[in-house]
């Protein structure tokens, strides 16, 4: 099913009847099979929204250089469109920013949080980063001197070795808002959300680090942080049943 919103036409599948809904927003370039061991065992319960996150999977976006609050904006305005009503979110990383502009600078009514690896905290330069960056601009400088054609090959090669693939494999005008959504550092909204939240997070993630979960820990109120062992940034992928198994006991606690 589509849901169609200004710049962006949004992918999604709904599971189950019940009066109780959770919304599952993936992370980036994540689409909604990654998440279906969840889905197929929640939806028995609970009536199950997921969405794909556009540009990926079937959802498109209709116009460049977009922000994190429009994405936040998508999902607030599909929430009414569909009329669903205090929803627990579970959000893995990418859609972890949404879930915390929705909780915290939109006050939306949500029943539960349940955030896995969730991305939103800038990291803070270190002497490596610092170097990669000044770097790449050394040798993008250099480029310029090249042939045409070599200078594009050798632009290609640079962005591949000092980029990240979330990077490296968008398109041009994706690329832009890539750079506004990692740019904006959402810390500062994490002291405002009075939701119930738990925390899932992996040990070895690399991605968004463990420290990222101990901030956002003692910054939500009211939240749990459990950490699994010897996982990455996918411990529901790691580690199925007993995510499944977590999740189930904490919606069946009161909220």
């Amino acid at each position: 099913m589509y849901y169609e919103n200004g710049s962006f036409k949004l992918y999604y599948e709904k599971y189950g009847n019940e009066k109780e809904t959770i919304l599952i927003l993936p992370g980036w370039g994540d689409t909604r099979p990654t998440f279906d061991y969840l889905v197929n065992n929640l939806k028995r319960d609970y009536s199950v929204y997921i969405i794909d996150n556009p540009p990926f999977g079937k959802s498109e976006v209709l116009q460049e250089d977009l922000t994190i609050y429009d994405y936040a904006n998508l999902i607030r305005e599909f929430i009414l469109h569909e009329r669903i009503n205090n929803p627990t979110i579970i959000a893995h990383s990418f859609g972890g920013r949404i879930a915390t502009l929705l909780s915290s600078y939109y006050n939306e009514k949500i029943k539960r949080l349940i955030l896995i690896d969730i991305a939103g905290i800038k990291p803070k330069k270190t002497i490596k980063s610092i170097i990669k960056k000044y770097t790449y601009k050394l040798l993008n400088k250099v480029s310029k001197l090249l042939p045409k054609k070599l200078r594009l090959k050798t632009n290609t090669y640079l962005l591949k070795i000092f980029s990240s693939s979330d990077y490296y494999n968008l398109d041009d005008n994706m690329k832009k808002t890539f750079k506004n959504i990692i740019n904006e550092d959402l810390k500062k909204y994490l002291d405002n959300i009075d939701t119930k939240t738990l925390i899932l997070w992996g040990e070895y993630d690399k991605s968004t680090p463990l420290r990222d979960a101990n901030i956002i820990n003692k910054k939500i109120k009211k939240s749990e942080l459990i950490v699994f062992r010897k996982s990455n940034h996918f411990p529901y992928l790691d580690y199925p049943n007993i995510t499944l198994d977590i999740i189930n006991n904490y919606l069946k606690e009161k909220a």
